[in-house]
């Protein structure tokens, strides 16, 4: 069972997030997902097909970390399994936000099957937690885009398992996956991301 004042404390920083990032243009219409931590064996996660800028709190029900519904007759999106891996591997994680920027979405269109997308030399770069020299390189993998998800889940595992310090990844075509200890620090990464997407989505225009 889960603590419910805590349940209602942790929807609430997803409804506040889902505001944000609807605001921004990185969630337009129902897609993205997001989650936080509960407890050691629970999280909150949107409901899937909600609007991520209208956010209420029927939208944001509790899976265990197995992806099963506790407590809900709604329907978690369909890449839960994509949030519960990370707070499996990772215990001291405490929010998973899922995105759909324009920005993602291109950039990762534009990087060779195969390769990762390398970030080097932004100072930027130390808003990242851990990351404090614009010098290291953030290694963020591209996955192929796939309605099989345990697969896809299964991927991520076996690349963070490899690559703990990285810090997000981007689905091909689709958008950005990222995590922190808080919400505000994934927010942070967030914010982060896009402006080194933007960065990066500029230098391939002036190399043209």
């Amino acid at each position: 069972m889960f603590d419910i004042i805590q349940y209602a404390i942790t929807a609430d920083s997803i409804m506040k997030a889902g505001r944000f990032l609807y605001s921004q243009g990185w969630s337009p219409a129902t897609s993205s997902n997001y989650s936080a931590r509960i407890d050691d064996g629970h999280i909150a996660i949107t409901v899937s097909g909600r609007h991520k800028g209208e956010l209420i709190a029927g939208d944001v029900m509790v899976v265990d970390l197995e992806g099963r519904a506790v407590q809900s007759q709604a329907r978690a999106s369909a890449e839960t399994r994509l949030h519960t891996v990370l707070y499996r591997m990772f215990p001291d994680v405490g929010a998973v936000l899922h995105t759909h920027s324009v920005k993602a979405t291109v950039l990762s269109r534009a990087i060779p099957p195969g390769a990762p997308l390398l970030l080097q030399g932004y100072e930027l770069q130390k808003a990242f937690s851990g990351v404090d020299t614009h010098e290291n390189t953030l290694t963020v993998p591209v996955f192929d885009n796939t309605q099989d998800i345990d697969a896809l889940a299964e991927q991520v595992r076996q690349w963070f398992t490899d690559h703990p310090e990285q810090p997000g990844y981007v689905i091909r075509g689709h958008g950005l996956y990222t995590w922190g200890k808080t919400m505000t620090d994934c927010l942070r990464h967030i914010e982060a991301f896009e402006f080194l997407f933007d960065c990066e989505l500029e230098t391939m225009r002036a190399r043209q």
